[in-house]
């Protein structure tokens, strides 16, 4: 996202207006979810003033800071203190989308053995392989319709154990270890997702032709 992201952090990119994470917050709350974690890295000061303590949003944020990225599973291992024992959501703040998080609320509460689940989208232009299929809601490693990890997932704390905090890890192989034991499982979404990784798809979605709703 360079040069944009030179001197703004990525989730403070604004789509019509709103910077990308407060699109979030203001979807995670509307879905019930009133505990929120903000992980900080590149320029995370920015974040946290922007954001503050989450009160004028409805909700409470607490914030998990790393003086390098650690990756996204070293992330959530270094945030651990603040997410307790039950299974929590974690949502990249660099996507776009209209997903029920109330979905994952109902999950919460029915994940038993399972390990993750998982919201697949369809494979976007740049990401054509995808990364994981479904087989009912059994997340399987290769599938014959592949789809994409959405960066929507539900975790159970022990997914993360044997990550220490402060280092780091991706959470790929986690997540392949865990499918291939059969604990993970997921959810399709079909409604609007993107990811903005690019200067491009953020012009995208500001242009004058994107979906008036947003």
């Amino acid at each position: 996202m360079r040069p944009l992201t030179d001197h703004t952090p990525k989730p403070l990119l604004e789509v019509m207006g709103k910077p990308l994470i407060v699109r979030q917050i203001e979807a995670l709350a509307g879905s019930g979810f009133r505990d929120l974690v903000v992980n900080l890295a590149h320029l995370g000061g920015q974040i946290e003033k922007a954001l503050g303590d989450g009160r004028r949003f409805g909700v409470n944020i607490l914030y998990s800071r790393e003086e390098t990225a650690l990756e996204t599973a070293g992330g959530i291992a270094n945030a651990r203190h603040l997410l307790g024992e039950d299974p929590f959501l974690v949502v990249n703040s660099d996507i776009f989308c209209d997903f029920d998080y109330s979905l994952m609320q109902e999950k919460s509460g029915e994940m038993g053995e399972t390990l993750a689940h998982l919201v697949l989208v369809d494979n976007p232009p740049h990401h054509p392989g995808g990364d994981f299929g479904l087989s009912g809601e059994t997340v399987i490693l290769n599938g014959e319709q592949m789809l994409t990890f959405s960066g929507i997932g539900l975790y159970q704390p022990a997914l993360f154990r044997d990550i220490r905090a402060g280092e780091s890890a991706k959470l790929g192989p986690l997540l392949k270890n865990a499918i291939q034991k059969g604990r993970v499982t997921g959810i399709r979404h079909e409604g609007v997702w993107v990811d903005v990784g690019t200067p491009e798809r953020l012009d995208k979605l500001n242009s004058p032709t994107s979906d008036s709703r947003w």
